[in-house]
């Protein structure tokens, strides 16, 4: 089987400012159709990436291919950016109505009046805001504003849409509200699109695929499920929201599985490793389980421990329970579950969590 071109290509991207290298990626590739997102810290190298490949941070090293064509070289760069659309976190709206925002990027390309109105009707109707087309934008809600920005950019029916923490500043019902919409509309649409964020959530919600980056590189790629559940070391798991991160030692093999001492006791996982190997073993939160019954249950979970209950803090619509077991353990639970097992700060429990569910990083022998 063939592979199609990727719409949209970088190689050897450097940015360098002041003698500080803010951007280095060696390769990366977006095919049509496409979400990606790009998460990571403040100063990660999101928005130097989603400018660089707009060509709106210059000067750059490296090359960037659109549709196999180089970028300045085969392919004019006013050419490549009008096949773009970029929206930042703050809407930057100019002081006329919704309608004419929307329309303004019609405007400036010479398009004709009847094709501009049905363009600008059409996104209006799509983020439903058709209501507020003769309103002024500067009485517009932050909610409000973005969907006019968006409406603005999808309007221009970009190849690519880049979009830089596009519901940060907004509150949780509004970006919530926000994100189901575009959501249906790039799925509707099947616009590429490049997502920056520091928002696990929005980037497992939106895209196809995740790259975790810190310090101007892209430390990790590949689908959701692959980054948030197999990271490749202890940075990107704390940030994909790995609660559990424990150093330990294996110290006995059996087969595909071992024995790794983690502050006096042990834990056994699965994986293939060496006697004497520094590992450190990945537990997420909702894979932990919890009991208020502490005397021995019959169970085929091999990792039980007997904990107390350190600290309860509410998390959206989970309880994240900490614990210390001999060593430091995290587990979420429902509201329900909390109530039910009569869960409070100070309570001893037993948790368990399989072998299967621990994703082994190796360091090394020691």
């Amino acid at each position: 089987m063939i592979k199609s071109t990727p719409i949209l290509e970088a190689k050897n991207l450097k940015v360098e400012r002041g003698g500080t290298l803010l951007l280095d990626v060696p390769s990366l590739s977006i095919d049509k159709g496409e979400i990606l997102a790009l998460i990571g810290p403040n100063g990660a190298g999101k928005t130097t990436l989603l400018q660089t490949l707009s060509y709106l941070s210059k000067p750059f090293q490296g090359e960037i291919f659109f549709k196999g064509e180089n970028v300045n070289s085969v392919c004019p760069v006013f050419e490549y950016r009008r096949k773009l659309a970029m929206v930042f976190q703050e809407p930057l709206l100019f002081d006329t109505t919704v309608f004419n925002n929307v329309a303004s990027g019609l405007k400036i390309r010479g398009m004709r009046r009847n094709e501009i109105r049905d363009r600008v009707i059409e996104q209006l109707d799509r983020f439903g805001i058709s209501h507020l087309s003769h309103r002024s934008a500067k009485t517009l809600s932050g909610g409000e504003a973005q969907r006019t920005n968006l409406a603005r950019a999808f309007a221009l029916q970009p190849e690519i849409l880049l979009l830089d923490e596009p519901f940060a500043s907004l509150d949780p019902p509004t970006r919530e509200s926000l994100m189901e919409d575009l959501e249906h509309i790039l799925c509707q649409t099947q616009t590429t699109a490049i997502l920056a964020t520091h928002d696990r959530m929005e980037a497992l919600r939106l895209s196809d695929r995740i790259a975790v980056m810190n310090v101007g590189k892209i430390l990790q790629i590949g689908s959701p499920s692959n980054v948030m559940n197999q990271p490749l070391d202890e940075f990107i798991a704390s940030f994909v929201g790995v609660e559990t991160i424990l150093p330990g030692k294996v110290v006995k093999k059996n087969g595909g599985s071992f024995l790794a001492s983690v502050s006096g006791k042990e834990i056994e996982a699965v994986g293939e490793v060496h006697l004497g190997e520094t590992v450190i073993l990945c537990i997420r939160p909702e894979n932990v389980i919890l009991s208020a019954h502490l005397s021995k249950e019959t169970t085929s979970v091999r990792n039980v421990f007997q904990g107390k209950i350190e600290r309860i803090v509410p998390f959206g619509l989970y309880q994240k329970v900490q614990l210390g077991c001999g060593f430091p353990l995290v587990a979420y639970v429902t509201n329900h579950s909390l109530e039910e097992l009569s869960l409070t700060e100070g309570k001893e429990v037993r948790a368990s969590f399989k072998a299967t569910a621990i994703h082994v990083v190796r360091k090394g022998e020691s």
